[in-house]
């Protein structure tokens, strides 16, 4: 026998019956596409008759039909309950004249019955005892993939129109003011859409709805819901899944779902209906799990599209994969399970972090990392490299974007916010890896991009005109859409992967409006900052670009007293002093915690302190490189441009990457280290950054700057009541000096050489403020920074009797004297007698040197 063969590779059948009468038609047996709709072979009649019995008589006789279908082993008991379970969905609408239809679809086992009830109309071209059912006829077609072009049937003795692939149907008269029709189908047809229209042969009248287009119902699917936006499953949880998508300006939205993964060619698509399936803006359908499909897409019309776009993934697909074109698409398919066991984060105060940025694939994707080419440059690898990251002291780490990017423009140009990048490994590779980290007391927290995307592949063919700015693929953030699609998905890697906080790149386009203006409280802004799910994480802001490789601009950025900043100041400055060029007052400033923008209700911890980044130079490189082509850089290549094998120039540069180091981790703030530098990789002027070579750090300079990085951050955490503070230091604690104990020179750019004593507070001072009491108390400190290329004499400051200084870094002396944790004591050059103890001691500061000195007691 025929048969009609929907697009998911199914039959079905349709049987209406009245007194017996039945006529019917049947759709093609073999495999065809018309107007898009894909089908396959399938094997059952689809029936129809010209008028109904009553609804409940209609029930049972299909009951007593196809329970002898059902499988042996179900009782007889168990079909008359199952029979009773079912489900039925109600359709409104108004024609234009004010006549109300009302449509019923009701889901009884494998069945689905469809009633059409027309009240409330008056009739026109006949009199009144004309005005019966048969004065009103149903128009109506079935489609799926395209609204405008209805599926063929092949009749046996029925009429359909050839052209138009529809069929007219009379209603029967009801109650005195209701028409009705019914119409049966066997399950295995759904899902598809019923489309019809009213139409009057005496009068020769059409009616549609209110809006003027046809009806239309769903059938073996439903409106669904527009809330949660993506993937969801339906109010019975188990049984259907909820798709809801966001377009404001799409005409016509189409779900494409698939049910093998060897094909990209959809087996079925649904063209939804915007006035069933669509609230407000957004397009919504519940379809049941009982069909075998795997993944779904969407595709967009717009009203100046000739053909259909390129279908889209879904913004919010949690789980995503790679068709055999290389495009993405939603999965349907849940998350796998993991067991978190008893991980809890770390909980690190925003003062005491110490943070190591580094890049997924890098850190271990050489082969110097003798890790299984399955591991190398993954989530795992960065797992099973922990102790390297303990040995330089961090406790977070910050990695580079994760989030699904473009692997032609790198991480920073993502196309999807829910999921990690795939080449990193499964999720549950990344969820093993924070578990781990969080195991060895480190954080982790993530560089996110939510003000950009691919050039391609990402939101682009959804709505552009509401998820974009201009032609740079800029999101626009505080656009509402985009703005709950951001939060969304910070919430999800909170809740999902347990991140511990977030930094935001091209941090200064979040505070863009919808028309490109400056805004100075953005949405966004201020509901990441009050979000409950993102209360206790870390929030930065860092305004690097990636479009601009340049210096970060600077930003005031709204921060609520929740947000850090990647300071740029803090690199400028650093890096104009030690090559000579910056102002004292800058270098103090920075030294001190930045307090020219972080003392507006923040402090020093809110300050990410930085000199090399993943963009742009290397430390090495800011030490081997310099010229007018790279001058954004503010680098000296201490004498000689690269390579080089002069002795001289050798030791300068080793000082100044020590004077750097020196620098970052004796300021108040955060530390940031940058994966690499305390190896020495270089990125050869303006190259792309190379893997992490693990041999490297067993080189004499990956030995010593290694060591040194473990030992400043000792000195941090032995001396938190100074280095790891959330408030500034008392102008009362610190006393500035030039080389001979005067005053500095703050605005002079001529002066190259600044000291600073900082006073122990007392412990009453201690107690009182937010830092927590660390041993030893009491002990002044005193760091010197010469940036000339001459030695400085420096008198230390006087110690009243029973103390003396001791030295803790030079970063002039060789390895490995230049740093030590026990110190070393100084004291003046004619100092004999115990009674001249206290007589002022003079150091000589080499050039291109920094020092540390603290105070102990005499008989220590």
């Amino acid at each position: 026998m025929a048969v009609w063969s929907p697009s998911v590779g199914i039959g079905g059948s349709c049987c209406l019956l009245n007194n017996g009468i039945t006529e019917a038609w049947r759709f093609p047996s073999t495999c065809f596409s018309t107007c898009n709709n894909k089908t396959k072979r399938g094997s059952k009649t689809l029936r129809v008759t010209s008028a109904l019995q009553s609804y409940h008589r209609l029930s049972k006789i299909l009951a007593s039909k196809t329970s002898t279908e059902l499988k042996e082993e179900i009782s007889a008991r168990s079909a008359q309950v199952d029979d009773l379970k079912k489900v039925t969905t109600s359709y409104s609408f108004r024609t234009k004249s004010g006549a109300l239809v009302k449509v019923k679809v009701e889901n009884k086992r494998d069945k689905y019955s469809i009633m059409v009830y027309v009240s409330s109309l008056e009739l026109s071209g006949c009199d009144d005892d004309n005005k019966s059912s048969s004065s009103l006829v149903m128009v109506w077609g079935v489609y799926r993939s395209d609204s405008s072009c209805f599926l063929p049937l092949d009749f046996e003795s029925f009429s359909q129109d050839s052209q138009t692939h529809t069929t007219e149907t009379p209603f029967v008269k009801g109650s005195l003011s209701e028409s009705k029709l019914g119409l049966e189908f066997d399950g295995k047809e759904s899902p598809f859409y019923l489309s019809f229209r009213l139409k009057n042969p005496n009068g020769g009248l059409e009616m549609l709805t209110h809006r003027d287009i046809k009806f239309c119902v769903p059938v073996g699917f439903t409106a669904g819901h527009p809330l949660p936006l993506g993937l969801s499953s339906g109010p019975d949880d188990d049984n259907s899944w909820n798709f809801a998508f966001f377009s404001r300006n799409a005409k016509s939205v189409v779900l494409c779902l698939y049910d093998d993964t060897t094909t990209d060619k959809p087996a079925l698509e649904l063209d939804l209906d915007p006035y069933v399936n669509r609230t407000g803006d957004v397009w919504h359908a519940s379809v049941e799990k009982t069909w075998e499909f795997v993944r779904y897409g969407y595709c967009c019309h717009s009203e100046e599209e000739v053909e259909a776009e390129d279908i889209v993934l879904d913004p919010y697909a949690r789980v995503i994969e790679k068709s055999i074109s290389q495009k993405f698409l939603g999965s349907l398919s849940k998350s796998p399970s993991f067991d978190w066991g008893r991980d809890a984060s770390p909980n690190i105060p925003l003062e005491k972090l110490n943070v190591y940025r580094l890049n997924v694939k890098g850190f271990t994707q050489h082969k110097s990392s003798k890790l299984p080419t399955n591991i190398a440059g993954t989530f795992t690898g960065v797992a099973e490299r922990v102790n390297h990251l303990k040995t330089l002291g961090a406790n977070a780490v910050l990695l580079e974007p994760i989030f699904s990017f473009s692997e032609q423009q790198g991480p920073y140009f993502p196309f999807h916010f829910f999921s990690p990048m795939d080449m990193y490994g499964p999720s549950n590779s990344m969820k093993e890896m924070v578990k781990r980290l969080h195991s060895e007391g480190i954080e982790v927290l993530l560089e996110v991009v939510f003000t950009h995307t691919a050039d391609s592949g990402a939101l682009h063919g959804i709505d552009d005109s509401c998820y974009y700015l201009d032609s740079k693929s800029y999101l626009n953030c505080n656009f509402p859409v985009v703005q709950e699609l951001v939060l969304e998905s910070l919430r999800y890697w909170v809740t999902e992967f347990h991140v511990d906080g977030f930094s935001f790149i091209n941090a200064s386009s979040l505070l863009r409006g919808v028309h490109g203006e400056h805004l100075s409280r953005p949405p966004l802004v201020e509901a990441i900052s009050f979000d409950p799910l993102l209360a206790g994480r870390k929030l930065i802001a860092d305004c690097w670009d990636p479009h601009d490789m340049k210096m970060p601009k600077e930003v005031r950025f709204p921060h609520w007293k929740r947000w850090g900043e990647v300071n740029t100041r803090y690199c400028r400055n650093v890096r104009n002093f030690l090559r000579g060029r910056g102002l004292l007052s800058d270098l103090a400033t920075r030294i001190c915690g930045s307090g020219d923008v972080f003392t507006d209700g923040r402090g020093p911890a809110f300050s990410f302190n930085y000199i090399s980044r993943n963009s742009g130079f290397s430390l090495v490189d800011l030490v081997s490189f310099s010229g007018p082509e790279v001058a954004s850089e503010l680098s000296w290549n201490c004498g000689e441009e690269g390579a080089t094998n002069k002795s001289a120039v050798l030791q300068t540069r080793l000082k100044q990457i020590r004077n750097f180091l020196f620098i970052q981790y004796v300021s108040l703030g955060i530390p940031v280290l940058n994966m690499g530098d305390e190896c020495g990789v270089s990125t050869k002027g303006l190259g792309s950054r190379k893997a992490f070579d693990w041999n490297m750090l067993a080189s004499a300079f990956g030995v010593q700057i290694t060591q040194f990085i473990s030992f400043m951050t000792s000195v941090r955490a032995r001396r938190s009541d100074v280095f790891q503070r959330r408030d500034f230091l008392k102008p009362e604690n610190i006393v500035w000096y030039a080389n001979d104990q005067t005053t500095p020179k703050w605005e002079d750019p001529g002066s190259k050489f600044l000291a600073l004593e900082i006073k122990a507070e007392t412990e009453e001072e201690t107690t009182a403020s937010l830092v927590e009491p660390t041993e030893p108390k009491n002990n002044d400190l005193f760091i010197g920074f010469n940036a000339s290329d001459q030695p400085e004499n420096v008198i230390l400051p006087s110690l009243p009797s029973g103390r003396k200084w001791r030295r803790l870094v030079d970063t002039a002396l060789p390895f490995p004297g230049f740093f030590s944790v026990e110190g070393e004591t100084v004291v003046a050059e004619e100092e004999e007698e115990e009674e001249e103890m206290n007589q002022p001691v003079m150091y000589e500061m080499k050039p291109y040197s920094c020092t540390l000195f603290e105070t102990i007691n005499a008989t220590a």
